[in-house]
């Protein structure tokens, strides 16, 4: 298929506001799209290539377009990019490597470059930074790969979440419908995206909304999947990847577990002598790049704490009720690595629950209704979480050059909440509190390496980069798309562990206020 084909389907989303029509520009494309294009064209529809990251930072780009702009309409070519070529491309400049890799990534993308055509030019680029906001959200693009395939949304829905990849399920639905998916199975060694929670303002509002429920110690530690068949164990993080090797103590853990097949979901985290939790920076170091891992056991001891059974001995429990799983969870770990919780209808003694999490040093508490099922990868109001201090998760859009002791810095951070219906982000204000020089060092290199574009003062980024921003309150405010802003806003930490697709929403932060405010 042709490159052009994809980017007039992606322009169409783009400007088209209403779901179904988007559904309908991207099934009838996806129709069209031969079998063995199917894996290139999903990424490309929702913002990302088959490779993921491919090492191309913003200066590489402007060196491979040189003279050529984005917009000139004098340099424009016939459509001639095919979608194989393209990703093969994307395939060599991602493998490149060592001495002179950069050079020959910038020849290798000119060549590319200079074949397309003022929109492909523009696609692609976009593509490259990370910036393609066309709206097709991966939610939108499951249902187009419904209407495409004839086959249920919800049985695709459920095989991107068993299988982690909606392209490979696009691909078999549409070569071979509903039965094709049979092969998309919970199994060990095959991580599925971990289920994410809600926000809630207080164990009240907690209870209201779930009715009785289990409240559990919510930790402040690296969300961790643990998979066991014999004596093989496996370790995955939050974004699935394989992290076995950097936290042995884990699979030690896990070995010792009388089931034979097992996958649970929980959390790893450096305790103090006295059983408090160190910072979350310090749990990270655990999982750097360069580790010496028998050093670190001695130095920083990683202890996991589970709250979910996702399998048991050949049996998936994702469509069991918590209380089945937490029972499994119970049966299989020691007490000592069992999330504390209690399951409770009475706010007062959530409170006090809530009060001894924080009290041992943790972050708040977690409420989950004891019938809900587990959603993976998704975000849904049978899991909510309950902090001391209000916190979201926020996307960096930009960042302003400070000034006076901050000068030659970028200081002032532009915050975004994620837009799950539009896509893309909305701006609920700015803020440079909270920030150590440490941590403005960091982000200045960083923030350079993600830029996309600039003004006078300002430095627009990639949206990559989430922050755990603490605030007092939430606003209306006229000045920003979604209608409200943060109150004393302060950066709390940055979030490498979590990706821009699991930052809050704006319609999360727009159900609190008006919780907050009473209103309707």
């Amino acid at each position: 298929m042709r490159l052009a084909e994809v980017v007039a389907a992606s322009r169409a989303v783009a400007e088209t506001s209403g779901r179904l029509e988007k559904i309908g520009h991207l099934s009838d494309l996806l129709k069209r799209v031969p079998a063995d294009e199917i894996e290139i064209a999903i990424p490309f529809l929702s913002g990302s290539t088959r490779q993921g990251r491919i090492g191309i930072g913003g200066a590489l780009i402007s060196e491979a377009l040189g003279r050529r702009s984005l917009g000139d309409a004098g340099d424009d070519v016939a459509p001639s990019l095919e979608l194989r070529e393209v990703d093969a491309t994307f395939e060599g400049v991602a493998a490149a490597s060592g001495s002179g890799s950069s050079a020959a990534r910038v020849q290798v993308l000119r060549a590319l470059l200079g074949r397309a055509t003022r929109e492909e030019r523009d696609f692609l680029v976009r593509l490259m930074f990370g910036e393609l906001r066309q709206g097709a959200l991966e939610g939108v693009l499951m249902e187009a790969v419904a209407r495409a395939s004839g086959v249920a949304a919800a049985r695709i829905r459920r095989a991107a979440m068993l299988a982690g990849d909606l392209a490979v399920v696009a691909s078999a639905a549409l070569a071979g419908g509903e039965h094709a998916l049979s092969r998309f199975i919970l199994q060990p060694f095959q991580p599925v995206q971990p289920m994410l929670a809600d926000s809630a303002s207080d164990v009240g509002d907690a209870l209201e909304t779930l009715g009785e429920a289990s409240f559990e110690y919510k930790l402040d530690g690296a969300r961790i999947q643990v998979h066991k068949v014999g004596d093989e164990v496996k370790v995955y993080s939050r974004n699935l990847r394989d992290v076995t090797i950097a936290v042995p103590e884990v699979a030690s853990v896990v070995r010792a577990m009388p089931a034979r097949e097992i996958v649970l979901d929980g959390e790893a985290i450096v305790l103090r002598p006295d059983g408090t939790p160190q910072p979350f920076q310090v749990t990270m170091r655990r999982f750097g790049r360069k580790l010496d891992v028998e050093g670190l056991k001695g130095e920083l001891p990683i202890t996991p704490f589970f709250f979910d059974a996702l399998y048991l001995d050949g049996d998936p429990l994702v469509d069991e009720p918590l209380a089945r799983r937490l029972a499994v969870a119970g049966e299989q770990a020691a007490s000592d690595n069992l999330v504390p919780r209690i399951v409770t209808a009475t706010p007062d003694e959530a409170a006090a629950f809530a009060a001894r999490a924080m009290a041992s040093g943790h972050e708040g508490v977690m409420a989950k209704s004891l019938k809900g099922l587990y959603a993976a990868g998704r975000r849904g109001q049978t899991w909510l979480k309950v902090k001391q201090a209000r916190t979201l998760d926020l996307v960096i859009l930009a960042a302003e050059w400070g000034s006076g002791r901050r000068r030659g810095t970028l200081s002032n951070l532009h915050l975004g909440a994620r837009d799950a219906e539009r896509g893309g982000f909305v701006m609920l204000g700015k803020t440079f509190k909270g920030l150590t020089d440490e941590m403005l060092a960091w982000q200045t290199k960083k923030f350079l390496e993600l830029e996309i574009g600039r003004d006078e003062h300002t430095v627009f980024v990639r949206p990559e980069i989430v922050a755990e921003i603490a605030f007092n309150e939430i606003q209306a405010s006229s000045q920003y798309p979604g209608g409200v802003t943060l109150r004393f806003a302060r950066v709390k930490r940055y979030r490498d562990d979590k990706t821009a697709s699991e930052a809050d929403t704006i319609a999360t932060i727009q159900t609190m206020y008006r919780q907050l405010t009473g209103q309707p």
